[in-house]
């Protein structure tokens, strides 16, 4: 028959471990499941630093709200969104299941972050404003010291020093839910690496598996062919291949999210550090392959553009673009901070000699460099830590802001890539991190949280995906641990 349980946690990243945690202090007996070994437990979590989109531990940043509204789906209807006004429970059903991010979720993100964030300090974690690798920032961020690893290490120790209420396994997969015949939850198939699959019963299972973008088959079925030039951000990105959205979209959850997208960074290719991004192009160029520009590399600040720009990247061929840089990113106070690649720049004192040591027509970059140099302006103060509209003339794509021609040596470059930090699709949930179903009704019994929870659309707000985890991970917990008490 199985091990019984009143609650069976998949993942053990933020979310996970915070369901996880938050259900056995309640009284809960719980069955913790995590893919990797031991010692790489808490999937994007490790690896991550871990930024919060807030302006003090007590409140999120003042443009919390509107960033995450700003990116809540497509093109909303207004004649479905219209009844947002009234209470969630008076919601039509067609609005209920609809994917986008709605105004209840918001505000329980907004509200439940101070908790969530002292409920970690309460596990020892301390939060700061600490450097990060933005060069100009568009919004406030804090971050617990020692980043995401010190979250599972910290979260993941508790759970195991809780072994009389949590049994914590690694290096065990959930294949599939178990159900009633009446649509409610009652366990989950689980398989150990080397052994054989076994039945956990439990009336409450929340999934916090993680995206897809460690399944090749996922990625190309959602996000197309180019799916093959990116890669996860991070090793633990590669153990999240999707069963937890399967598994919630074949009991009959409503998908949440844009499954066609994902949160993207620049990152350099040669390099097999976790997050070895480069965002220093913003005062250079980035060209394709074939010797062109192909997009505004400078629109606003980095932080609020990069994504874009890493998938514009991918788009091009082979998902391959080269920042290239002159001797006047000196006149940048700390520019290297912007880079964490571990691998080195390729160099020289003059273009010719720089652009024949990369994969790029040659002959075309140097003339797309030469156009862009006489496009930049001739007047205007130069301002490297803020927009300063220095922008190109008549030139395709035009630069919005630090135009200055690149003339001087010595001459840098850098390849980039589009990694996957996670996958947008998920499954739509409600405040307590219920899943639900089309009709908008809660599945009984299963809940998702963090990257298994679909939320975010076309551009990822940013600093918000760990304090989701911790927020919802909580409240499936809370939620899941009184529903059968």
């Amino acid at each position: 028959m199985g091990r019984s349980y009143d609650v069976i946690v998949a993942g053990s990243g933020v979310a996970g471990l915070s369901a996880a945690l938050t259900a056995a202090e309640a009284g809960a007996n719980v069955a913790l499941l995590e893919r990797a070994p031991r010692e790489e437990r808490g999937g994007n979590t490790r690896y991550t630093e871990s930024f919060w989109r807030m302006q003090s531990k007590n409140e999120v940043s003042e443009d919390f709200a509107d960033a995450l509204a700003g990116n809540a789906a497509g093109w909303h209807d207004p004649e479905i969104t219209k009844d947002w006004i009234r209470t969630p429970e008076d919601w039509p059903a067609i609005l209920r299941a609809s994917p986008g991010l709605d105004p209840e979720l918001i505000g329980a993100w907004a509200d439940g972050a101070p908790d969530a964030l002292a409920w970690l300090e309460s596990h020892g974690l301390s939060f700061d404003f600490l450097p990060n690798y933005f060069i100009t920032e568009s919004t406030t961020r804090m971050s617990p010291v020692g980043g995401g690893r010190a979250i599972v290490e910290a979260l993941a120790t508790k759970a195991e020093a809780m072994a009389d209420r949590i049994d914590y396994r690694f290096e065990t997969t959930a294949e599939s839910l178990l159900r009633r015949r009446d649509g409610g939850i009652e366990g989950l198939i689980v398989k150990p690496i080397g052994g054989e699959r076994e039945a956990l019963r439990a009336p409450n299972v929340v999934l916090a598996t993680g995206g897809f973008q460690g399944n090749a088959e996922m990625m190309t079925r959602y996000i197309g062919p180019a799916a093959q030039w990116t890669r996860p951000i991070a090793r633990g990105g590669y153990y999240n291949r999707g069963e937890g959205v399967v598994m919630g979209l074949s009991a009959g959850a409503a998908p949440g999210g844009d499954f066609g997208s994902f949160h993207a960074q620049p990152v350099d290719p040669r390099s097999g550090e976790a997050e070895p991004v480069v965002l220093i192009y913003t005062y250079g160029v980035l060209l394709n392959r074939e010797g062109r520009r192909f997009t505004d590399e400078a629109p606003a600040t980095v932080d609020a553009t990069y994504e874009t720009t890493a998938r514009d990247i991918l788009q091009q061929s082979q998902g391959l673009a080269w920042c290239i840089l002159d001797g006047a990113v000196e006149d940048i106070p700390n520019w290297q901070k912007a880079i964490r690649t571990d691998q080195p720049a390729f160099e020289a004192d003059t273009l010719d000699g720089l652009l024949a040591q990369l994969d790029i027509d040659a002959g075309q970059a140097a003339e797309t460099i030469a156009t862009f140099n006489n496009a930049c302006p001739v007047d205007g103060r130069f301002d490297p830590l803020r927009p300063d509209g220095l922008a190109t003339s008549g030139v395709s794509p035009r630069r919005s802001h630090w135009a200055r021609p690149l003339t001087q040596g010595p001459f840098r470059a850098w390849p980039i890539i589009a990694a996957t930090c996670f996958t947008f699709g998920g499954l739509k949930i409600d405040a307590s991190a219920r899943v639900l179903d089309h009709d908008g009704q809660p599945i009984p019994g299963l809940y998702a949280a963090g990257e298994t929870s679909g939320v975010y659309f076309r551009t990822y707000t940013g600093s918000t995906s760990v304090m989701r985890g911790a927020v919802f991970g909580r409240a499936a917990g809370a939620h899941a641990a009184h529903r059968n008490s």
